[in-house]
């Protein structure tokens, strides 16, 4: 398989996965399509892990600062996003 743009990769498992839905393949066919998707899966993942490595990089956030998830649009901020906001304010 060509090294594909993670973009292309996802449309192309996003393809494969309505296709497999649909039930309308063969045995023989499914399979090839699960295995393509499963590698299809695999190179996503990894792309995603090299542009997270590459933003952490470009951000400073190496060891000095825990990585925590996202908050969600509805949710209150937390103590902990109050205090590393704050902590951030000083630059």
């Amino acid at each position: 398989m060509a090294t594909l743009k993670f973009e292309e990769a996802l449309g192309r498992l996003e393809t494969l996965v309505q296709t497999l839905e649909r039930g309308d393949l063969s045995l023989d066919e499914s399979l090839k399509a699960f295995e393509e998707g499963v590698k299809l899966s695999k190179s996503c993942l990894k792309l995603l892990d090299e542009a997270d490595r590459r933003v952490e990089i470009l951000l400073g956030n190496g060891a000095r600062k825990k990585i925590r998830p996202f908050p969600a649009a509805d949710a209150a901020p937390t103590e902990e996003d109050i205090d590393a906001d704050d902590a951030g304010a000083g630059r």
